[in-house]
């Protein structure tokens, strides 16, 4: 069947935007369900922010945004403190940086940057949009049910998210929750078998698997990881709604709430870290490998170099993908576990340094002497590079069991992971916005305010997470509202203000990102066919979208992706659709 009797029909606002099985524009519904679920999480932790600094202080703005009940007097309260930071969390991690990298880049980049006409399917692409914005729709619901949202942490660890009478976050707002990321399981095990077989299969000619872009990569195996760690939790959170609301005890055992004993015997909460966990580790690279893949691309190209060990990168990829799934362990070394099984994640995790130090060292050489072009980008995917070094430096102490007890639930873990899955996938994201935002919407963003926009959220990323290593070493837990209570901890106050601060001004920078984006999407200057001079594929297509990506032929391949700066060719990069010339050999083999 050609793709060219799809072109006569008149699509309507409902076939185009809404309801399309279109690649290029689902990925842009993900982009901006993403940005929107971004908003509400970083507002939840200015919010929290400020109860941390100024404990007790009122705040007209508490009682504004949270209401009466939830902030009397515009004090925040408690509970409420709790289910900030429990939702904050899951919004970061799965409604943001899973949905913003893998469902956004992935959909955009892969029939693109393999010459395929569309995904494998366009219409489970579909659902796994909608099953996304649901689960969106319903995590927010969860915000306005009477006792209040979840509050268990965004880990769920039961007790708390087992018994709904345990604490007002432990109700309906639990439920919810659990509802909501079972809707999400869906949409992201759906998305990714598509993205599998899209690779697998469709494929131009001449797309041989060590010509893929190292995007390509990236998103082929996050999607392989989803596919493997997702249903797990999936079954964690099915046994959780089981002993919720079905009187079974997987995981509880005996409990005693107001001096009365429950029935419950037998279960284990150890059980749900497990299973957590197996998800939860291998979640932090479904986050970060996308954004390590475009990192890639993005050096490469505004180096005007070829990428550093281009086989060694893929072979980094497979090795994270496959440690991920033996480290789950390390998040547990306090959890009574055998110590002889403490050692085995130790080594396990401390294994994972090699594959992402050659990551972080293949970076560097890629820049290193490259003509390097200090586009918004380009600075975000430096910026990348320092967080992801700076943040992983710390993991080796976490990954380590005798050391791990010390630095524990304290502000030494929330400065770590912050830094080098947090803001690191950030910046990723980020830095795919501003190199494909020509291909997603046909229009330039403004570098000025894009150099604005880099400069002042990594001061003030490294102004918010860097104090934190200090207070996590003097022994601050993390999801403590107040600290009033403490005297030991009254000369970190200070401290606290200053990161407090450092979050409120990021917070108010993402507004000029926010400015650029939706601004130059109806106004920025008309994007030409291949502004950043690329190799790769998807600078091919016609700026204009059309169904099917390219008119006519798709484009045949006959070299790798990162051909810059190659002797004997005029330009300074060679797109992978341009044949070999007599005599001219491969680089990367």
């Amino acid at each position: 069947m050609s793709h060219d009797d799809h072109g006569h029909h008149k699509e309507t606002f409902i076939t185009k935007y809404l309801f399309t099985i279109d690649h290029k524009m689902i990925s842009k519904q993900f982009l901006i369900t993403g940005l929107i679920m971004g908003i509400i999480g970083i507002m939840m932790s200015m919010l929290f922010r400020i109860q941390i600094a100024w404990p007790e202080e009122p705040f007209a703005i508490m009682e504004i945004l949270l209401g009466d009940k939830q902030a009397p007097g515009g004090v925040m309260d408690a509970n409420t403190y709790l289910a900030l930071v429990t939702i904050h969390g899951t919004i970061m991690v799965f409604f943001v940086l899973t949905a913003g990298l893998s469902g956004t880049f992935s959909n955009l980049l892969i029939p693109l940057q393999i010459g395929a006409r569309d995904m494998a399917s366009g219409f489970l692409n579909m659902i796994s949009y909608w099953l996304f914005f649901l689960s969106s729709v319903v995590m927010v619901i969860s915000l306005f049910v009477e006792a209040g949202p979840a509050a268990a942490g965004w880990t769920i660890y039961p007790p708390l998210s087992a018994l709904p009478q345990a604490m007002p976050g432990s109700g309906a707002g639990m439920t919810l929750w659990l509802v909501s990321m079972a809707i999400f399981i869906a949409s992201s095990l759906i998305g990714s078998l598509n993205y599998i077989v899209t690779v697998i299969n469709l494929r131009t000619k001449g797309m041989s698997m060590t010509r893929l872009p190292l995007t390509i990569w990236a998103f082929f195996v996050t999607a392989i990881i989803g596919v493997l760690s997702f249903p797990v939790l999936f079954s964690a959170a099915l046994l959780l709604i089981m002993d919720r609301s079905f009187g079974t005890s997987f995981y509880l055992s005996d409990i005693f709430i107001g001096g009365e004993v429950l029935h419950y015997q037998g279960g284990s909460p150890v059980l749900f870290e497990h299973l957590f966990w197996f998800l939860g580790h291998p979640e932090v690279y479904i986050i970060l490998l996308p954004a390590l893949g475009i990192t890639s691309e993005v050096i490469a190209t505004n180096s005007r170099k070829p990428i550093f060990g281009y086989r060694a990168m893929v072979a980094s990829i497979l090795a994270i993908a496959f440690l991920s799934f033996i480290v789950w362990g390390h998040h547990m070394f306090v959890s009574g576990m055998n110590p002889f099984l403490g050692s085995v994640f130790t080594f396990t995790t401390l294994l994972i340094a090699i594959p992402s130090a050659v990551k972080a060292f293949n970076f560097i050489t890629t820049l290193w002497k490259g003509n390097l072009q200090f586009n918004p980008a380009m600075l975000f995917a430096i910026g990348l590079v320092s967080t992801f070094i700076s943040g992983g430096l710390t993991g080796i102490i976490l990954g380590d069991s005798t050391l791990d007890i010390n630095v524990h639930d304290t502000y030494f873990v929330v400065a770590h992971f912050h830094l080098v899955m947090g803001i690191s996938a950030l910046y990723g994201l980020l830095a795919g916005v501003y190199h494909w935002f020509p291909r997603m919407f046909g229009r330039m963003m403004n570098k000025k305010l894009g150099y604005i926009h880099f400069w002042i959220t990594a001061v003030c990323a490294y102004g918010v997470f860097f104090p934190m290593h200090f207070t996590g070493m003097a022994g601050l837990p993390r999801r403590y509202y107040t600290n009033t209570n403490f005297p030991i901890f009254d000369d970190l106050a200070d401290v606290n203000v200053i990161i407090t601060i450092f979050a409120l001004i990021a917070g108010a920078a993402q507004l000029i990102f926010l400015y650029n984006f939706f601004g130059s999407i109806f106004r920025g200057p008309k994007a030409p066919q291949n502004p950043w001079r690329s190799n790769t594929l998807e600078w091919t297509a016609p700026v204009e979208h059309i169904h099917g990506n390219w008119p006519g032929e798709l484009p045949e391949v006959h070299r790798w992706a990162y051909d810059y700066s190659k002797p004997g060719h005029d330009e300074d990069f060679v797109p992978q659709n341009v044949p070999m010339k007599p005599g001219e050999e491969q680089l990367h083999h």
